[in-house]
């Protein structure tokens, strides 16, 4: 299978991106054991629009590692996704609005940091009240949809910033890999 991996994060000072890239070397080592081809793209080392079209065209599957900033990504990411998904290319107009993507039977998932803890999700007396994580990202998710891509189950590491606990983040993310990637397909 043919994967695009995009690493999403924009650096700061103070959110310097090694987890995230800890995480986007691991996705790429996983897929490659598996014997998947696996193109990347950083964001913020640039990028060329006609090339990303093309990574986006031989690709089965799109996976984006990125934090959660201000909730939603960085705005890099956010502008890469205006630059690269072109009128069409990745989506045209339809008669019922949303139906006009043109990457039909393309998966996608997020691979998501972020500094909240799991507990303030799906309980009505925390912060984000009866919302889930994905719940949190249903913008990102209409990003991809809008294209015609197909969403799997979205991977999320909580607490990043107060409580960063890298060898669960790392073991939770092999396990997600094996159970909503790897098991979606035979290689």
């Amino acid at each position: 299978m043919n994967f695009l991996v995009i690493n999403g994060h924009k650096y700061y000072p103070y959110a310097q991106g090694r987890l995230n890239k800890t995480l986007f070397d691991e996705i790429i080592r996983i897929l490659k054991n598996n014997g998947d081809e696996v193109v990347t793209t950083v964001v913020e080392d640039g990028y060329n629009v006609e090339e990303e079209i093309e990574k986006y065209k031989n690709a089965d599957f799109i996976i984006f590692q990125t934090p959660m900033n201000w909730f939603s990504v960085p705005w890099i990411l956010k502008k890469y996704f205006d630059d690269v998904y072109a009128h069409g290319v990745f989506y045209t107009g339809s008669k019922e609005y949303g139906r006009g993507g043109l990457f039909k039977g393309k998966k996608y998932m997020y691979s998501i940091t972020c500094n909240p803890s799991e507990d303030v999700f799906d309980n009505p007396n925390l912060f984000f009240g009866v919302q889930s994580p994905e719940d949190l990202i249903v913008a990102l998710h209409k990003i991809q949809q809008f294209c015609g891509m197909e969403p799997v189950k979205s991977y999320f590491c909580f607490d990043v910033v107060h409580n960063p606990d890298i060898e669960k983040y790392m073991k939770n993310l092999n396990n997600h890999m094996q159970i909503y990637v790897l098991n979606n397909y035979i290689s």
